[in-house]
């Protein structure tokens, strides 16, 4: 069922997007298709395709990961909002050191990204490698295209469609719902824990990044088992996206040094000082949380 809700909204925000622009632009809906698989394709072809690109995201995102989310848990398991969460949100120790866990994983996981890119399929797989490669060079224009800021304006638009709608759209669906069942169905809560953060890396088809991702992810699942509040994963994503986007705008307006989209790897030990302060750092909250809250 909850599939089926996430492949029906696909399709919806999809004709939702085609119908806004065929109207904005006075197109037809044939029309209105073509033009937005050229903007994809070519995203500097319109001068306001930035915005056109980042409301295109936005809706695709609300009606891919949320909306059915929210659709599944209220209509089909009959649960309301407030049965994410175990405990309250004020009731959770530690909550002030989550956005330090995320900026301090942020070297390891970089060392895991590194690694990540440069695995080799066996020979006999080197077409699908090649394709594998050809697909993220070509993800590579767009995102660069839309996390390139000129205005303030801009920056403030890519916080709510990068970091706040992702954050909370994709912690409901792989945190709130998918972990959950997957925890509930193998009895495992680390096993539900790891799945859920497989398909939450599986979804975004980036192959050259999807151990990095599946890390990220089960990160955002200790976090839930945790704390026992659906907040506290999505504070974390928040601070993971936004945090970026942040540092990529302070760069572009030379306002720091630091390229935090630089592909120059962290120094193995930096790296190796950066997931030991991640571990201590998730102790505490553990250690703060633990034996308090427990998933049902």
């Amino acid at each position: 069922m909850l599939v089926g809700l996430v492949l029906i909204g696909g399709v919806v925000s999809t004709m939702l997007l085609f119908g806004i622009m065929a109207i904005s632009k006075g197109m037809e809906l044939t029309e209105a298709q073509n033009y937005l698989t050229s903007l994809v394709a070519n995203p500097s072809a319109s001068p306001n395709s930035w915005y056109e690109l980042m409301v295109l995201q936005a809706i695709n995102h609300l009606g891919t990961f949320f909306l059915p989310s929210l659709a599944y848990w209220y209509l089909i398991e009959r649960r309301t909002w407030a049965q994410f969460n175990v405990r309250p949100i004020w009731a959770v120790e530690g909550i002030s050191v989550i956005a330090l866990i995320i900026i301090a994983f942020m070297p390891f996981d970089g060392l895991i990204i590194d690694w990540n890119q440069n695995i080799h399929l066996p020979e006999t797989l080197a077409p699908i490698e090649q394709w594998i490669r050809n697909k993220e060079k070509g993800l590579e224009g767009i995102t660069k295209y839309l996390t390139t800021f000129k205005t303030t304006g801009q920056l403030l638009v890519a916080i709510l469609v990068i970091a706040i709608i992702p954050a909370i759209g994709e912690e409901t669906l792989f945190r709130g719902i998918l972990q959950r069942n997957l925890t509930y169905w193998t009895g495992n809560a680390h096993v539900g824990i790891w799945l859920a953060a497989a398909l939450f890396s599986a979804i975004h088809v980036q192959f050259l990044g999807f151990f990095p991702r599946m890390l990220l992810g089960a990160l955002f699942g200790y976090l839930y088992l945790w704390s026992g509040n659906l907040w506290v994963p999505i504070l974390a994503h928040f601070v993971n996206n936004g945090f970026t986007v942040l540092m990529v705008y302070l760069y572009q307006q030379k306002m720091t040094s630091m390229d935090i989209e630089s592909t120059e790897v962290v120094p193995l030990l930096g790296s190796l000082v950066s997931g030991v302060i991640t571990v201590v750092l998730l102790y505490y909250f553990r250690k703060s949380n633990v034996g308090e809250s427990s998933q049902n």
